[in-house]
């Protein structure tokens, strides 16, 4: 067994020919140079690319495997240099037994698998050469089409205000729209971790993955996880979702909770912190809200008792996020130590101070000891990491 780095949400900017996919996600985020930034920039083992419905997606990953630059894994995803690409697809939700939309994430072992599923998509949305789209099928009609792939279901980013299942798609429980049993694990998102996740009594049995959402090149691997698998395979990561054969998660990297975008409930007029939900606005008089994450689960957590045994969830800063740490600084780092795994992760802060100043080698290693101080994030806005450390 060895240990992997995976993050399994990155998003397709574009095509290669310029067309769009994403359309709120950067240019630059080509298959070509999402594959290339986590095989040699980000040290990612395992990447899920989740517009990999796009057909014009599918000729450019025929196209690597025809000119022998990528390969097919017979334990299922595609291998290109360091990093193995998992086929995977982001959908939209809404149908009867819905609040409001929701988003999900689906992944299949091979690019046959996603070019059956593709073909059966367009009969179900808009326009299947971009990304997110909603899908006019029952949630549980969805998971059973990804089944028969031989697919994973995982519900994304699950308690995300807008677009998720526990934010704005269910009243109390996900049973209302899904089946629970084809429910492979749950995406935590950006502002929220397992301790806060925990506190809902249906998830226990679900295994947790936190992921980047990435909509640019730097975003990539702002969150992961750390995987125990013989091999970066398809298979593989389904085992150790099901923690069967000895794979398993080892641990959850994500950003402290307080640095998403929707940490807070705040209002919708002037952006500041609501400490109660209803009623007028004490700043500028406005009711409406964004209803933070915090709020959401302490309205939802209904757990008592002990909770499942689970990896350690990790409070990680990107390093984008840390102060002094611009373009021209983290390629200095990269030069000097290879990926962003390895500066995060592995690199002696005595090593660090030969390359960039002592106090952001200091805030690194504040980083890495969850020492850092930090502001909450809400309502759209990211937090912000201080320019101190922690007592």
């Amino acid at each position: 067994m060895k240990e992997y780095y995976a993050d399994l949400h990155v998003h397709i900017g574009s095509t290669e020919t310029g067309k769009a996919v994403k359309i709120t996600a950067s240019k630059t985020l080509t298959l070509k140079n999402i594959l290339i930034e986590a095989s040699d920039s980000k040290g990612i083992d395992i990447v899920g690319i989740i517009d990999s419905h796009v057909p014009e997606v599918q000729s450019e990953l025929r196209a690597l495997i025809d000119s022998k630059e990528a390969a097919e894994l017979p334990e299922g995803g595609v291998r290109y240099r360091n990093t193995t690409l998992l086929l995977g697809t982001e959908l939209e939700i809404y149908d009867p037994f819905c609040k409001g939309p929701l988003h999900v994430l689906a992944f299949f072992p091979y690019l046959e698998n996603m070019e059956r599923f593709s073909e059966w998509l367009k009969g179900c949305l808009k326009n299947i050469n971009l990304s997110s789209q909603r899908v006019y099928v029952h949630g549980k009609v969805l998971q059973e089409q990804v089944k028969k792939e031989n697919g994973l279901f995982i519900p994304a980013h699950i308690f995300t205000p807008h677009r998720s299942v526990y934010g704005s798609g269910v009243e109390k429980s996900i049973k209302e729209v899904f089946e629970p049993k084809l429910i492979d694990a749950v995406e935590l998102g950006l502002s929220s971790n397992t301790e806060m996740a925990d506190g809902i009594a249906e998830l226990h049995g679900y295994s947790f993955v936190s992921n980047s959402d990435a909509h640019s090149l730097p975003k990539m691997a702002r969150e992961y996880q750390k995987l125990q698998l013989k091999s970066a395979s398809f298979e593989e990561l389904k085992k150790a979702l099901k923690n069967e054969g000895g794979r398993r998660i080892l641990a959850n990297y994500g950003l402290n909770p307080f640095l998403g975008k929707y940490y807070l409930t705040t209002c919708e007029g002037c952006g500041i912190e609501r400490p109660k939900p209803d009623g007028p606005c004490p700043n500028c008089g406005k009711t409406r809200i964004t209803k933070g994450v915090s709020t959401r689960i302490a309205e939802l957590s209904d757990a008592a008792g002990k909770k499942p045994e689970r990896p350690p969830y990790i409070h990680q800063v990107p390093l984008q996020f840390i102060p002094g740490i611009g373009p021209k600084t983290l390629t200095k780092l990269k030069e000097a130590f290879g990926t962003e795994m390895t500066i995060l992760h592995h690199t002696e802060g005595s090593q660090l101070s030969e390359i960039i100043p002592q106090k952001t080698a200091d805030l690194i290693l504040a980083a890495r000891n969850g020492t850092l101080a930090l502001k909450a994030g809400g309502g759209g806005i990211y937090g912000k990491v201080d320019q101190k450390v922690r007592p």
